[in-house]
């Protein structure tokens, strides 16, 4: 018989939640900046992308790197980097954290709608710059994409899917939901919209922009606020 786990330490339980939080932030960022909710469409066969994000979660400051690429028709890859320090301690805590992502899009339309799945693996490791311990939280995701597109070319994109997150020994799961719409301002900017959440959690809801600079180079920005806390980022992305 397998002999329960020993509680953690009550520091280690505000790191877990912390690091959950990293973790997620970091697949959120595979979605097209400044939105959390992502698209049902990938990157054409042979196309790559590259995008940095810098953003703050209450007290969380971070950056990430994503990369990705069209590996074959209707199928994306993508790889995600980030750094995140947050300072409700002092001394502040870090996290280091990875994400590998794959977007399948079978049904994809310049009208109407377009239908998809991903599915994403990542970890974050997390350190505390009181003590010399560290641990490591992982978290597995799959997520059903789908995207309205209209004549007027507004869009609806609506997710759904589960995440499961081991850490300290542990394991929890939640579904996963989240709706966004983008509206178009002028020729080169989007207004964007959204509202996303899990089971038994007060839900984000964030408003953004999106501009494009030059061909394949846009600029972004976001604000929002939900569970008692206020968020915010900055992102450049590059299409080649």
């Amino acid at each position: 018989m397998r002999l329960p786990d020993s509680p953690p330490k009550p520091s280690h339980i505000a790191s877990m939640c912390i690091a959950i939080s990293g973790i997620a932030a970091a697949f959120a960022a595979n979605a097209e900046a400044p939105m959390t909710t992502d698209d049902a469409g990938t990157l054409s066969k042979g196309a790559m992308k590259l995008e940095s994000v810098i953003s703050r979660d209450d007290k969380t400051t971070g950056v990430e790197l994503i990369f990705g690429a069209g590996v074959a028709k209707d199928l994306e890859m993508e790889v995600a980097l980030s750094r995140s320090r947050d300072s409700h301690t002092s001394p502040s805590t870090r996290f280091h954290g990875r994400a590998l992502g794959v977007k399948w899009v079978p049904v994809q339309n310049e009208m109407g709608w377009s239908l998809g799945a991903r599915l994403d693996i990542g970890g974050t490791r997390l350190r505390e710059d009181v003590t010399p311990e560290h641990s490591t939280e992982s978290e597995f995701a799959v997520t059903g994409l789908a995207s309205y597109r209209m004549v007027n070319l507004h869009v609806l994109h609506l997710n759904a899917g589960g995440r499961r997150i081991k850490a300290q020994g542990s394991h929890s799961t939640a579904a996963t939901w989240a709706a966004g719409y983008e509206i178009p301002l002028t020729q080169k900017a989007q207004l964007t919209m959204e509202v996303h959440g899990a089971h038994n959690s007060h839900p984000d809801k964030a408003i953004g922009v999106r501009y494009e600079i030059t061909a394949g180079v846009k600029a972004s920005a976001a604000f929002g606020h939900g569970d008692g806390r206020t968020f915010s980022q900055l992102g450049v992305a590059w299409e080649f």
